[in-house]
C-alpha cells in the first residue's frame, strides 16, 4: 500500500468495476468475470470511450458513482490510467487493481511515460486512421500485421487475428494528456506485472507498480494478461477484496 493511502470509510464487499483499455473491449474480461461471478460477487464492466484520460475518467466515475457501496476498480493496459484518474471522482472507491495497466503520477502523460521508459513493441506498430467525426484528432489503431507480437504473443493465431480485427481506435491526443489527481496515492493497490508484456513493457509496468507501492505478482504472460491467464487475474481480485474486507 502506498505510504499516503488513508483506511476508507466505506465498508461491505466491494462491486468490482472493470475498465478496458485502447484497442480492446469489455470481452476481454469475460473469463475472470465469469470466475469471479461463481464466487457470487458482484461486477460491472465499464466501456471505456478511448478519447482521451479525462473524458473517460469522468464517464467511469459518472457510471461508478451509481453503484451503492464500495467499489473496486480494475483497469487493463490504458484502462489503468483511466482508473487512476477516475479514483478521486468516486467517493466509494476502495481500492485498485492494474492489470498490466498504466499508473501515471500527476502532471504525467502516457505519451511521457512511454518516453521515458524501456522502449518497446508498440509505438512502431501505431497506424494513425482518419479523424473520426466530430475528434480533433486522428485515431491509431495497431497494425494488424503486428496485433500478435505486440499485443497478445501467448494467444492462437486465430485468437490474435479476431483481437486485430474487432480492436478499437484510441484517440491519438489522449496520449499526451497531462493528469491530474491520482488515485493510488490515496487508495491501496494490486498489480498484475505481465512478464512477456511487448506492449507497455515488463519493466515498466514494474516502475509503475513499485511508484505506487502496489501489492504486485509476477505472471508470466502477454500484454492480454486477463485472456491468457484469467484464473491469476480473478485470484489477484479475491486477493484484493479479502486485503479490503
Amino acid at each position: 500500500m502506498n505510504q499516503e493511502a488513508s483506511p476508507s470509510p466505506v465498508s461491505g464487499t466491494p462491486t468490482i468495476v472493470f475498465v478496458h483499455g485502447a484497442w480492446a473491449d469489455n470481452s476481454g474480461w469475460t473469463a475472470v468475470m465469469k470466475s469471479l461471478m461463481a464466487d457470487g460477487f458482484e461486477m460491472v464492466g465499464i466501456s471505456n470511450p478511448l478519447r482521451g484520460p479525462a473524458f473517460d475518467a469522468a464517464y467511469v466515475a459518472s457510471l461508478a458513482n451509481t453503484i451503492p457501496g464500495p467499489v473496486l476498480l480494475v483497469g487493463h493496459s490504458y484502462g489503468g490510467a483511466v482508473i487512476t484518474a477516475a479514483g478521486p471522482q468516486i467517493p466509494n472507491a476502495v481500492g485498485l487493481v492494474y492489470v498490466a495497466g498504466f499508473a501515471p503520477d500527476e502532471g504525467e502523460s502516457i505519451q511521457a511515460l512511454a518516453d521515458a521508459g524501456q522502449p518497446t513493441l508498440l509505438g512502431p506498430a501505431l497506424r494513425p486512421v482518419p479523424v473520426v467525426a466530430g475528434d480533433a484528432a486522428a485515431e491509431l489503431f495497431v497494425d494488424r500485421a503486428s496485433f500478435h507480437e505486440v499485443f497478445c504473443g501467448d494467444l492462437s493465431d486465430e485468437d490474435a487475428a479476431v483481437l486485430a480485427a474487432i480492436q478499437r481506435p484510441a484517440n491519438a491526443a489522449g496520449f499526451g494528456e497531462p493528469f491530474g489527481p491520482v488515485a493510488w496515492k490515496t487508495l491501496p493497490s494490486w498489480y498484475a506485472i505481465a512478464t512477456a508484456d511487448n506492449t507497455i513493457g515488463t519493466e515498466n509496468l514494474r516502475f509503475m507498480a513499485q511508484r505506487a507501492g502496489s501489492v504486485t505478482v509476477d505472471i508470466d504472460a502477454s500484454h492480454v494478461v486477463m485472456i491468457s491467464q484469467p484464473e491469476a487475474i480473478a485470484d489477484l481480485v479475491r486477493t484484493a477484496v479479502g486485503s479490503l474486507a
